[in-house]
């Protein structure tokens, strides 16, 4: 059995996890966008709503889940 891998690929994920790659960095948002973002962060719009938001702009959840404390559960 052999293990095929590229330099290039391998390189990629180190600068993922060193969160250095700017391509996988969420986008900027626009004041609409991080209005939401504020809103739903300070709980003020619920779930269902925001999973619509999200699936309107995906972009949104990865800026929440970057604002989110890394100890909540």
């Amino acid at each position: 059995m052999s293990v095929h891998f590229t330099v290039s690929g391998l390189t990629r994920n180190l600068i993922h996890t060193l969160g250095l790659d700017h391509e996988r960095a969420p986008r900027h948002l626009t004041p609409e966008q991080n209005l939401l973002l504020e809103c739903y962060l300070a709980g003020q719009i619920p779930e269902s709503a925001w999973n619509d938001y999200v699936f309107e702009m995906p972009e949104l959840e990865k800026h929440a889940n970057a604002r989110r404390p890394r100890n909540a559960a």
